[in-house]
């Protein structure tokens, strides 16, 4: 039996990357999956495939997290189809494009900042009388917001992003106090750089390097010897949604090798 048999997890922007990552390992401790996309509905359909051939329970959902509208019917699907919400991970992202603050679009800068802030906002808002509900039950919820290192250094050419995952922290943390009475663990995962589709197009903002498209060529000067990987990030979560972190709440965990 795995360490989340019975528990019911929906993950935003989960088709791709970390978010697939989480999605499959969540799936082989026993959670029933929803697999939440925007648009690529074929890489989200190869993860519930991917799922279900390894004997697990998936299901795809489309909604923009953007959108409060279509988070709320997201939700209301997810918990009918699969009988309830235990677990939240708010993990759907986009890059921003490595400009200074001097020469950023505005509609860069709202967008950015829309999906890293008031989409986790407007998922967790309607997420948590669920997950109230399942925690009466079961004693137990959980939410975890997949961040960045980002807003531990602030660097130059990236203020969409650093604003928006900042914003996102600030919101955990705050939901870990209100939430904390309801038996809800809320919690933020931050990592370096990911060896994804995202990851690369950081890279290339933050670098400057546009021409930069495989970033295992940066394993030597990685910790470990190696590029992060989703699996890694996927781990923490799992750690933050299973018995072993019964008593944490509102923490920040980085996921980068230590630097």
């Amino acid at each position: 039996m795995g360490q989340l048999e019975g528990r019911i997890a929906l993950v935003s922007g989960g088709g791709r990357g970390i978010g697939r990552g989480i999605c499959e390992l969540l799936a082989s401790e026993g959670a029933a999956v929803a697999v939440n996309y925007r648009r690529d509905r074929e890489a989200a359909e190869e993860t519930v495939a991917a799922i279900e051939a390894a004997g697990g329970v998936a299901r795809a959902y489309e909604a923009s997290v953007d959108d409060p509208a279509a988070c709320a019917a997201m939700v209301e699907a997810v918990v009918s189809d699969l009988g309830g919400l235990d677990t939240l991970v708010c993990n759907a992202g986009i890059a921003s494009r490595g400009r200074a603050v001097a020469d950023t679009d505005p509609d860069e800068m709202i967008r950015v900042v829309t999906t890293h802030a008031f989409g986790p906002h407007h998922l967790s808002r309607v997420a948590i009388p669920h997950l109230r509900a399942r925690a009466a039950q079961h004693g137990r919820g959980d939410i975890v917001m997949i961040s960045s290192v980002a807003t531990s250094s602030m660097g130059a050419n990236g203020a969409p992003y650093n604003m928006g995952k900042a914003a996102m922290e600030a919101l955990a943390l705050t939901l870990a106090k209100e939430e904390r009475p309801h038996g809800i663990h809320v919690n933020i995962v931050a990592p370096g750089l990911v060896e994804t589709d995202m990851g690369v197009r950081l890279a290339r903002a933050f670098t400057g390097n546009r021409e930069m498209d495989d970033l295992r060529a940066l394993d030597a000067s990685s910790p470990f010897g190696r590029v992060c990987q989703p699996l890694d990030v996927a781990n923490v979560v799992l750690w933050l949604c299973s018995p072993g972190s019964g008593y944490v709440t509102g923490q920040r965990i980085e996921c980068n090798g230590g630097g």
